[in-house]
């Protein structure tokens, strides 16, 4: 089992999420989160003063899979996600140790659905 993080731009969560259900990924937390990597954020003009503004506006899912899921999640996330330019964001896989379906107390991979 494993977690996937995905940390992309809000305007392509509907274009994710849609990709996601065409590879029968339907289990997901979507979180609004602020953030920057190497572009390091953008400056505007505010009532006439240049600000810093560091962290920009991006999208987090989090989506557990089974073994057999991480690869399809993966590509579908790419696929909807990309546009070549900076700030298409990233994509962390990480192990997942243990799930357990509270109502039922399933453990392991079948609580993940």
């Amino acid at each position: 089992m494993k977690m996937i993080v995905a940390i992309i731009q809000p305007s392509k969560l509907d274009d994710v999420r849609d990709e996601l259900y065409k590879a029968e990924v339907n289990l997901m937390t979507v979180t609004e989160v602020l953030g920057h990597g190497r572009q390091k954020g953008v400056t505007e003009i505010y009532r006439g003063a240049r600000e810093m503004g560091n962290l920009l506006r991006k999208v987090r899912l989090e989506i557990a899979v089974n073994d057999s899921f991480v690869e399809p999640t993966v590509r579908a996330i790419i696929k909807a996600a990309k546009t070549g330019e900076t700030g298409d964001g990233k994509i962390f896989i990480l192990p997942l140790d243990q799930t357990i379906r509270i109502r039922t107390e399933e453990r392991g991979s079948i609580a993940i659905g």
